[in-house]
């Protein structure tokens, strides 16, 4: 007789719990909407954050260019007292610098914001590039002292 009326009763409170737990194509469609929603919100701040990140490496970028140029007009100016074949061995030198160094200017200003993927690819070879550059520079004013 007990299993007689255990049986109902287990079957009546799991019953009980899949229906409360269910929810109706409304629910089921407003989160969904709610999802929607939120996956919208962030991808919006995953672009303007792209975005940020695109404007914050072209400034950093900029001023490494402006100190590159400032060390070559410094480098100009102090092999003006050189004699001869040296000095025309560094005006031709600095000159492949500036070359570049402009280069690399006008490679990040056309750069085309398109892909995060790219983006990042962009990024790690122009680093590089400039720093390649700034090396090629420090190593020719170190030559000259």
């Amino acid at each position: 007789m007990k299993k007689l009326i255990w049986a109902p009763v287990v079957f009546l409170f799991t019953a009980g719990i899949l229906f409360t737990t269910c929810d109706t194509p409304s629910q089921k469609v407003e989160n969904a909407e709610a999802d929607v929603v939120e996956a919208k919100e962030d991808l919006v701040q995953a672009q303007q954050d792209y975005l940020a990140d695109v404007e914050n490496y072209r400034q950093q970028t900029a001023e490494r260019v402006a100190a590159n140029n400032k060390s070559i007009a410094d480098f100009n100016a102090r092999i003006e007292a050189e004699k001869g074949q040296a000095k025309a061995d560094y005006k031709m030198k600095i000159a492949e610098l500036e070359k570049k160094n402009s280069d690399l200017k006008m490679k990040l200003d056309n750069y085309k914001v398109e892909s995060k993927d790219q983006w990042e690819t962009f990024k790690t070879e122009f680093s590089r590039d400039m720093d390649q550059l700034g090396e090629a520079l420090r190593d020719l004013t170190v030559k000259n002292n």
